[in-house]
């Protein structure tokens, strides 16, 4: 026999120790401040020890609280899992991680299709880039770009191998031709290594420490995109420019290594295994660069 506090109060305290205020807490459970602060009382009233300590704008786990957060968080996250896996329905929300520019290139202006075929499923897209933790991250679908081997514990989808290449506004095609040196060379944060790595594979020379940095990637193609240099993109995420006349690709595209996917949690309910099979046609009906053969 197991014998466990309420699971109310176990929640409360989770949230609480974990937001590091009761008023986070309170909104991420959809009760009130007080209601959080009753429920942590009576957890530290049946198990006799102080959870936490301070002023109530600045409280702090004592050890005794930071002991039961180390067991409560896998443990919630497991349940949710659990849940997860077993919900089999067709509607609802889905949650869908995928890198911010891809998203925005890619994924949305194709969403439409899958909105008409399935109108009962809402998609909720977040950014993220970060390597997936099967455990901790509570997304329905996640689309990486990366290398296998992919956690063993998740249901993998390709969906198309990574083309790269250089890519300029179509005034500056010319000069990237004769002499890519001669141009401005445009890099982004998120992929610090784009030159270096396109030059390794195309047996070419370009300097990749010239030209301008960008935060965001969606920032460096718009700077492309405005005759400000060139760039190192993926062709998913150009090819409707590169097709609209907004970009060209002089040099063309060769293989990155990188490999699209999305993955999701084996046995889960049936709208991810939809969206997936969905990715999947979309990915398959979107092709490869000009010249390139599967």
């Amino acid at each position: 026999m197991r014998k466990l506090p309420s699971l109310n109060a176990l929640r409360a305290f989770e949230a609480a120790g974990r937001h590091g205020r009761m008023t986070l807490a309170a909104q991420e459970l959809h009760v009130t401040h007080s209601a959080i602060s009753r429920q942590v009382q009576h957890l530290e009233q049946l198990l006799g020890v102080a959870l936490f300590e301070g002023p109530k704008n600045a409280l702090r786990l004592t050890e005794a609280g930071n002991r039961l957060m180390l067991g409560l968080t896998p443990a919630f996250d497991q349940l949710d899992l659990a849940v997860r896996s077993v919900a089999d329905t067709q509607d609802g929300t889905l949650d869908v991680s995928c890198p911010g520019t891809f998203t925005m290139r890619w994924l949305i202006p194709r969403l439409y299709r899958f909105r008409q075929a399935h109108p009962d499923i809402e998609v909720r897209l977040t950014a993220s880039s970060k390597p997936v933790d099967s455990v901790r991250d509570s997304f329905d679908v996640a689309i990486r770009a990366g290398t296998a081997p992919w956690p063993a514990e998740l249901e993998v989808t390709p969906l198309f191998d990574e083309q790269i290449g250089p890519v300029a506004a179509p005034a500056l095609a010319a000069s990237v031709i004769e002499d890519i040196a001669s141009v401005p060379l445009l890099h982004s944060r998120t992929r610090r290594h784009a030159w270096a790595d396109w030059s390794r594979r195309a047996g070419r020379d370009a300097d990749d420490a010239t030209g301008n940095e960008y935060e965001h990637f969606y920032f460096m193609l718009e700077a492309a995109s405005a005759g400000l240099g060139v760039c190192i993109a993926p062709w998913p995420m150009v090819a409707d420019d590169l097709r609209a006349g907004i970009l060209t690709a002089p040099l063309g595209f060769i293989a990155s290594g990188q490999q699209y996917v999305a993955l999701r949690h084996s046995r889960q309910h049936r709208k991810s295994s939809l969206f997936c099979d969905w990715l999947a046609g979309e990915a398959k009906a979107f092709g490869l660069p000009p010249g390139e053969t599967q």
